[in-house]
């Protein structure tokens, strides 16, 4: 193609389109490199909550071992059926409680935790909780991902709950 004074404006357009097109897609791909660099978990180790459902409601095999490690209000609220409280691993106390409750646990259990008390990428307290779980041995951890809070990608979802119910009267 021969580039004239009359398709220099149209070729401008059309860089310009890709230009805008494409930063959007750069960003939120080095956004999402950036969050998995600050996560210490892998991608395999990332569990959405439609598959926690679906595993809780298979049945079989063993059952794991379920941790939420955020505010013990939120868990008296509405937590996974089954979980533990293990404290917020936001806090040396916390920590000390998260380690008390995995210290009865096999090195190989299979160990899910959750907090959901804001956007996952922003929690004080889940990667502090994976971590400690890690350096005591752990080797078959999992996160249950939510992304927004746990309001609204479990409980909204109509997701199992066990918890206290508040009424509106």
């Amino acid at each position: 193609m021969k580039i004239t004074r009359r398709s220099l404006p149209i070729l401008y357009a059309a860089a310009l389109i890709l230009a805008l097109i494409g930063v959007p897609a750069l960003v939120q791909r080095a956004v999402h490199a950036q969050e998995a660099a600050s996560n210490p978990w892998t991608a395999a180790q990332a569990t959405q909550p439609s598959a926690m459902v679906a595993m809780l409601a298979n049945g079989k095999g063993a059952k794991p071992v379920i941790l939420q490690v955020g505010f013990q209000v939120l868990y008296k609220s509405k937590h996974i059926p089954g979980s533990i409280y293990a404290g917020p691993a936001s806090s040396p106390e916390g920590l000390q409680a998260l380690k008390s409750a995995a210290g009865k646990l096999p090195k190989n259990a299979e160990i899910y935790i959750y907090c959901g008390c804001c956007p996952i990428e922003k929690c004080p307290n889940i990667r502090p909780a994976f971590q400690a779980l890690r350096s005591l041995g752990f080797t078959h951890l999992h996160v249950v991902m939510l992304q927004t809070s746990f309001g609204q990608d479990w409980v909204a979802r109509g997701y199992p709950v066990a918890g206290e119910s508040v009424s509106m009267q």
